[in-house]
């Protein structure tokens, strides 16, 4: 009744409450875009020498795309030695022979009770490193639908010449403007890639590594003896490995373009073995990031430690909190709660949404306005729209997280058929 005569309810306290719990979790990335405002790009110095690669690829019923992918990586300016691994996975196509026409070394593989990526990079780090000689010093890690820029491994070289045993890249697309959805994903990447990679780079923590797009030192893996990560996640996995082994991860503003899904229903697909996959790292690893905080790895851990777990729990505690209160207190005929109080419910849920959709608004509008020589769109309309449509891309994470929670999750593939190479990608153009 207190509550009552400050003009508040319960509800509306722990809705409150629960915003301030977002602020305090996120505000350090606040900072971030602010440092990285002031500081511009990473500067990397040129490398002492040029270090030796390999390509590792996973493909399946990838034969649209695959080479492209490998005739970007053959046309690099580099002068060190790259080899091109394409493992065909349990493909019913033509991958396996696109990817030799274009010049890789095939591998056919058709473990049906191991299929996806984390499984073909364990077969293709141990079929690797267990040859007579491994020249290789470091390996990429592609999907089969990227594009890479001429001079990608010659930036990634830069990073790893400074010691760095794993670093990730610029992430961008090549379908911006096939759709909402596409765009959505497209400017989430762009910010990843500006705002919290290359503002911890220019902090001085660990960077983190999303999908494809990234570099691993060649020691890891056999420390490891393969690759042992296979959640649904097995990116998120291996970041939150490194975070809680001290391991500081690097940033490259190297440029790679991938094909971003343009359906929501694709979209939903793919983003709930995300959130899945989020969950099972989160229980996995937040006592070793936890114990990190309070051994010198502090910031590294927190800043994982909240990109894995505040967004999905405060969520789907909010959401089940609000649905309770509004069911009970409506049954309850005013028992529990009056119906003023049940508006004020109503109230704080659409503040709350309103609140969040004008921090994902000022996030997209920020993003697109710095990365605007970086947006390949033809569609002005489309780069302007999509910053008034990227807060709601964001909040349908709600109920993603919300159903993730729940429902059984399994890998399932994308279907990539966009065949562009990286000057047909480029040729649209950066918006002015």
């Amino acid at each position: 009744m207190e509550l009552a005569r400050l003009g508040t309810t319960p509800i509306t306290v722990f809705n409150n409450l629960v915003g301030i719990l977002f602020t305090l979790a996120y505000l350090y990335q606040v900072f971030y875009t602010i440092w990285v405002m002031i500081r511009g790009e990473v500067k990397l110095p040129v490398a002492k020498r040029s270090h030796s690669y390999a390509f590792v690829i996973a493909a399946h019923n990838e034969e649209s795309v695959i080479g492209n992918l490998v005739r970007s990586i053959k046309a690099q300016r580099y002068d060190g030695l790259i080899d091109c691994y394409v493992v065909a996975d349990a493909c019913t196509d033509r991958t396996a022979e696109v990817a030799r026409e274009a010049g890789a070394i095939v591998w056919e593989r058709n473990d049906l009770a191991r299929r996806g990526k984390s499984w073909v990079l364990d077969f293709a780090f141990d079929r690797i490193l267990n040859q007579q000689e491994c020249p290789y010093e470091g390996f990429f890690v592609m999907d089969a639908d990227n594009v890479i820029s001429p001079d990608y491994v010659e930036i990634m070289n830069k990073a790893f010449d400074q010691g760095f045993l794993v670093c990730t890249s610029y992430r961008n697309s090549k379908n911006f403007d096939s759709s909402w959805v596409s765009a959505g994903y497209s400017l989430w990447f762009m910010r990843e890639s500006r705002y919290l990679n290359n503002a911890r780079m220019l902090l001085g923590t660990s960077c983190a590594i999303s999908g494809s797009g990234w570099l691993v030192s060649a020691s890891i893996i056999r420390g490891m003896h393969g690759w042992m990560f296979h959640t649904l996640t097995e990116d998120l996995q291996f970041t939150a490995f490194c975070a809680s082994h001290n391991i500081r991860i690097g940033y490259a503003p190297a440029e790679f373009f991938d094909e971003q899904p343009t359906d929501f229903k694709t979209s939903w697909t793919q983003r709930m073995r995300w959130s899945r996959g989020g969950y099972q790292v989160f229980f996995s690893y937040w006592r070793d990031l936890v114990r990190g905080i309070f051994k010198g790895r502090f910031f590294a851990s927190y800043d994982m430690l909240m990109t894995m777990s505040p967004a999905m729990f405060l969520t789907i505690i909010s959401v089940f909190v609000n649905l309770a209160y509004l069911i009970i207190g409506t049954a309850s005929r005013g028992f529990i709660a009056t119906q003023s109080e049940l508006g004020a419910c109503v109230g704080s849920i659409v503040t709350t949404l309103v609140s969040s959709y004008g921090m994902f608004f000022l996030m997209g509008l920020i993003t697109t306005v710095s990365e605007r020589k970086h947006i390949h769109a033809r569609s002005r309309w489309r780069v302007v729209a999509n910053v008034f449509t990227f807060p709601i891309f964001e909040l349908s994470y709600i109920p993603i997280n919300v159903v993730a929670l729940f429902k059984k999750v399994d890998w399932v593939p994308v279907k990539h058929d966009i065949a562009v190479n990286f000057d047909e990608v480029v040729s649209e153009g950066g918006t002015k």
